[in-house]
């Protein structure tokens, strides 16, 4: 049976974003007999869904499931695919829909010639997580499949075939170790959000997988909150997570542990090294032609700092402890973020955001709009708006995120945007009719610091 409830529920979520996702057309699809896959687009935005089917056959996926795209304007061939997935429960599934839309995220797809996934399963809270959260139970069919569905969307062929990035936020990070065995030539780099199966299979709560030796080969992070240790709910997040780091690094992955001080299960501001972490991942191994195999990491290239520690990191060559059990990352800059982050929660920066361009008013109503990019090390925390030299407004006015650094977008639980989407859009309702005024405006970042 399909739940009448949460089709409600997620409907009216994306009745919001119709704007960017209005409905094309239904079809089915191919080899898993999809009950029914609607399909819609409004570049740069494409989807597909996956309808929970009333009578699953053996090995079928049995929660639905959309997938929302992004691909950057003007990009000529997708060179990788950012995947944003979420974690257990109707809250973060619900919560998911914005995730193709994070302007923070979409600036490192933008960089890295790459696109944004984001997932979002369509689970009520009775149904089991292990539905989809364990991919052997039909969600990795149903990943690759929605691919080729959104290859076509997109008129990007590359799309099917592209290698991924994986950021699983709890059973998001369940998924992902598990891919992990199964498309290990496929995936570029993990971030294991509080998340991974490998405690589960340990203890044979699960089937334990095959671990391929290309496995060994994927740099990865293991990022759990520091609150979660000893937790009555959340250790498992903790030790688990612990558990993979230690036997990982003992094959001589290139696997790296980063505890958030501030944190318990929430993501809280885990993006601001999770970003330059993917960045550095994808210009070590994305190919030079869309389609060859993904370069392989040279681990001694590196950079070492002790397990639990708040060291300064040092190239590999150069860490005089045991580098079987030491943490690894992969560039000095990202190193250096990695320090800043164990001891604060968060990463600094010392340069301004972007300044916004193309500022228009339209004199009949008072309305400002402009463009922005976006600052690829803090994102975006507000707009300042000023008329004749002085400030006028502020969009939004106040900045809020109750899990980490205010933000532009807000933030929910788990790393989304919270809805409704603001625009870059402000009102001057105080201007005097007939009068001619000088506007600007001005971005300023998460760590506050204002564009020039």
């Amino acid at each position: 049976m399909k739940s009448r409830a949460y089709t409600s529920a997620f409907a009216l979520l994306c009745f919001v974003i119709s704007s960017v996702l209005p409905v094309l057309a239904e079809e089915k699809q191919g080899p898993l007999e999809l009950p029914r896959v609607e399909a819609s687009y409004h570049p740069p935005y494409y989807s597909t869904t996956y309808e929970q089917p009333d009578n699953p056959a053996e090995g079928q996926l049995q929660i639905g499931v959309t997938y929302t795209l992004w691909i950057p304007e003007g990009l000529k061939q997708v060179r990788g695919i950012i995947v944003h997935q979420h974690g257990c429960g109707e809250g973060s599934c619900k919560g998911s829909v914005t995730a193709a839309h994070d302007l923070h995220w979409q600036e490192l797809a933008r960089r890295n010639g790459c696109a944004l996934l984001g997932p979002s399963f369509h689970q009520v809270q009775a149904q089991n997580c292990r539905l989809w959260c364990d991919p052997r139970n039909g969600s990795s069919q149903v990943f690759t499949d929605s691919l080729k569905k959104l290859a076509e969307l997109s008129g990007h062929p590359e799309v099917a075939t592209a290698p991924w990035c994986l950021w699983g936020h709890s059973g998001g990070g369940f998924w992902s170790s598990l891919m992990q065995m199964q498309y290990p030539e496929r995936i570029v780099a993990i971030w294991f959000q509080s998340g991974t199966a490998f405690g589960y299979w340990t203890k044979g709560e699960i089937e334990a997988p095959t671990i391929p030796a290309a496995a060994m080969q994927i740099p990865m992070m293991a990022n759990p909150g520091f609150k979660e240790k000893g937790h009555e709910r959340f250790r498992r997040a903790w030790d688990g997570s612990l558990a993979m780091f230690k036997a990982y690094r003992a094959k001589g992955a290139p696997i790296g542990f980063a505890p958030d001080p501030q944190t318990g299960h929430e993501t809280g501001d885990s993006r601001y090294l999770a970003i330059p972490f993917f960045d550095a991942c994808l210009k070590l191994r994305l190919p030079d032609q869309v389609r060859s195999p993904l370069k392989k990491v040279n681990v001694e290239q590196g950079w070492l700092a002790p397990l639990n520690s708040q060291e300064t990191p040092v190239p590999f060559d150069q860490y005089s402890g045991d580098k079987a059990t030491a943490v690894w990352l992969p560039n000095k800059t990202v190193a250096l973020a990695w320090l800043d982050f164990v001891k604060t929660g968060a990463v600094g920066d010392q340069t301004p955001p972007p300044a916004p361009t193309n500022v228009k008013v339209d004199s009949k109503t008072g309305t400002i709009t402009w463009n922005a990019g976006t600052d690829f090390e803090s994102g975006l925390q507000q707009f300042l708006v000023q008329r004749d030299g002085k400030t006028i407004g502020q969009v939004p006015e106040k900045p809020t995120n109750r899990f980490g650094r205010p933000l532009f977008q807000n933030m929910s639980y788990g790393d989304t945007p919270v809805l409704p989407l603001l625009k870059f859009q402000f009102v001057d309702k105080a201007a005097e009719p007939g009068q001619a005024h000088q506007y600007e405006v001005i971005s300023v970042n998460t760590a506050g610091l204002k564009s020039r």
